[in-house]
Parts: structure tokens; sequence; C-alpha cells
């Protein structure tokens, strides 16, 4: 089942989308606090999503897609935590983070090999001992659609394509062959990122805070594909455009650290609960620094995943 957080008439309902449009599933059962919301619902487990079968098996009225406001799927999910799954990703991101570093010097090819000769721009060994992750801003979630207003203390602008899963039931200390059963589904996520701010405080060696949280810096949508439709997430193409040019298209397949690797790691000595939301860290070549190119003020960005769908945002430079 895809489903989707939107709002009608000044309030929000849970949805699920269908070939013939969405259908309000908390209209179809008012009384009933499990699809009052998609938290609720998640954390109605496995019941919920059969009486959403049940209600879809009666064919209730369906909207319009373009009738609705679409939010984030979790408007504001109890966690985040973004992970970095994919090794080529790394790689190149190292490489040009280099020279981003380098270009401000008076010598920069000088300043690049200062920098390679540091050891801080290789893949540090940790990164093939276990999956590593940071915990991002759950207030900075905005929807498919929004403009997004880059900070100004920025002058680099980015995204980042990546594919996140939500867990869907609670656990501590979950074994890798457990992990499946504790993921409700899947979404396409985007990690807007200020690439200069980024670089400047990974220097202190605790990880992101402005590169990364900022308003409406976390874009979730347009919709969570529940697992028993989606069994294979590592198999899905997955594509990123600016302006209808293609900067990505690359697989999920080429994971190297895979949901029940992070799930299995995080939950070690700590509870997981329905909602959270992991990030499978950027596909490579999934963002601009990878290509050494960025956004500009008016781009729109647009992410791809196969049975997911896809997500756009304009970037507005102020």
């Amino acid at each position: 089942m895809k489903l989707l957080t939107f709002e009608l008439q000044g309030s929000q309902h849970l949805g699920a989308l269908t070939g013939a449009g969405v259908i309000n599933l908390s209209a179809a059962a008012p009384n009933e606090l499990a699809f009052s919301s998609m938290q609720h619902f998640i954390e109605a487990g496995q019941p919920a999503l059969d009486r959403a079968y049940a209600l879809l098996a009666s064919s209730p009225a369906t909207l319009a897609s373009d009738q609705i406001n679409w939010l984030a799927p979790l408007p504001i999910p109890v966690q985040i935590r973004d992970c970095l799954g994919f090794e080529e990703h790394l790689k190149n991101a190292f490489e040009s983070a280099v020279k981003v570093s380098a270009m401000g010097a008076d010598d920069p090819m000088k300043a690049e090999e200062e920098l390679r000769a540091t050891g801080r721009f290789e893949v540090p060994e940790v990164w093939y001992q276990q999956p590593i992750y940071y915990k991002a801003n759950r207030f900075s979630v905005a929807e498919s659609g929004k403009d997004i207003v880059w900070p100004a203390y920025s002058e680099i602008m980015d995204f980042e394509l990546e594919m996140a899963c939500i867990i869907g039931k609670k656990g501590k200390d979950i074994s890798k062959d457990d992990a499946h059963e504790h993921i409700f589904g899947y979404t396409i996520y985007n990690d807007f990122s200020a690439r200069d701010a980024q670089m400047l405080e990974s220097q202190g060696m605790l990880g992101p805070a402005k590169g990364k949280d900022f308003e409406d810096s976390v874009i979730l949508g347009p919709v969570i594909v529940t697992k028993d439709e989606l069994n294979d997430p590592y198999n899905l193409r997955m594509q990123a455009r600016v302006n209808g040019e293609t900067w990505c298209d690359n697989n999920s397949n080429t994971i190297h650290w895979k949901f029940s690797d992070m799930i299995a790691h995080i939950s070690m000595g700590e509870t997981l609960h329905p909602g959270e939301v992991i990030g499978s860290g950027t596909v490579g070549l999934g963002c601009g620094l990878e290509h050494l190119r960025f956004l500009n003020d008016g781009d729109i960005v647009e992410l791809e995943i196969d049975q997911i769908g896809v997500i756009s945002n304009k970037v507005i430079k102020r």
C-alpha cells in the first residue's frame, strides 16, 4: 500500500494512493484512532494495515491527487537517523571535498596535496566495520512541492538522493535476521545540505550540524510504500534531475550497508520506536558534491525511486 498524509479543508488526513486516486482513510474510519494520522497508523501495526486493505476493497470514494495538499508522509517523525550506506558516494564525496576545501587557497593544487597528506579525506576504516550515522532534525521535515529557502549563512547549495525505511515495530538489540520484521515501509529522502557550512564544521569531528539542520532541509515522500508492496528495496532505480537534466541514474543494489545492518547496529543497547526514520545515505553520484556542481537560485530538484515515486522542490536563495 502507498500511504500519504494530506491536508484538506484545513485538516490533516491519512490517505492511500491507488490507481483511481487518493482514498481518505481518515474519513473512511472516522472513529478509529489508528486512521487519525500516519504515526498512529504505524503504531497500530498489522491489524491497522489489514483494516486499511478491507476499506480499500469496499470501493470508497476517491479524490484526485491534485485536489489535495500533499504533506510529508510523516510530517514530524519521532526520530531521524541518516546513515552512510553507499561506498561509491563516500569515495566520490571525499575526493570532491578535497577540491572544494582547496578552492579558496592561493595555490589550490598545493593545498590539495597538503590536504590529501593529512589522511582526513580518505574513507575511514571504521566505515567498513560498522554503519555510521548521525541524528537529523526531525522538525526540519518538509514536503515535496515546497519551495526551500536556502539558509543565509551558506553559499554552496546541494541535495542528496536517498531512500529511507520507516520503523514499524518497537525493538532493542534487534538481530540482522529479524530486522525486516521491524520495518514498516520505505520512502524517498532528500537530505538538502549547506556544503560550505558542513565542510567547516566537519573539522570539529562531531558530524553535521548547520550543514544539515536548517528549516525544511529534509524532504520525505511522496508516499510511504509498505514493505509488503516493496519486498526488495535493493533493486530499485534511483534518479536525480536538476531542471530536467539527469545528474544521477543509479540503483539501490549498490548499497554496502543494508537497512538490516543499520537497524541491528542502531538498536544495540537502544530501543527503536515505531515512526523512526532511517536514511540509507546518498546513492553514488546522487548529489552535486560528487559532480562538483551545485545548486543555483531557482533550481528545481527532482528525485525519483522506482515503485515509490518522485519528490520535487525548488530552492530559493534570499
